[in-house]
């Protein structure tokens, strides 16, 4: 198994900075919308292929990302995996926004 990051939001959105008070409560709730928001967008994942939230550690703590987990025997998985990292969403969409408490403007 290998791994790539995705990141913790989409590439657009603010998010959670280690070191800062109640990073961990907030990074995990950016982690788990955006890995929703993920599954929501990227259908139907091949067998060998799955998004996970991953910790790496950092000299001011403890960060965490979306991972995107495949199979790199699997030549389906992996371009699937490639996908995801090239083509994720830039910006929340609204189901994700429900989950992390934003309010349209």
């Amino acid at each position: 198994m290998d791994y790539l990051s995705i990141g913790s939001t989409p590439s657009d959105e603010t998010c959670a900075q280690v070191g800062t008070d109640n990073y961990l409560e907030q990074a995990k709730k950016e982690c788990t919308a955006y890995k929703n928001q993920l599954e929501r967008h990227f259908q139907n994942f091949p067998d060998g292929c799955w998004l996970s939230i991953k910790g790496f550690p950092h000299d001011f703590g403890t960060y965490y990302e979306v991972v995107a987990k495949y199979d790199e025997d699997d030549e389906t998985a992996t371009k699937f995996a490639y996908d995801i990292e090239s083509n994720s969403p830039t910006n929340w969409d609204n189901e994700a926004k429900k989950e992390l408490g934003i309010k349209e403007v």
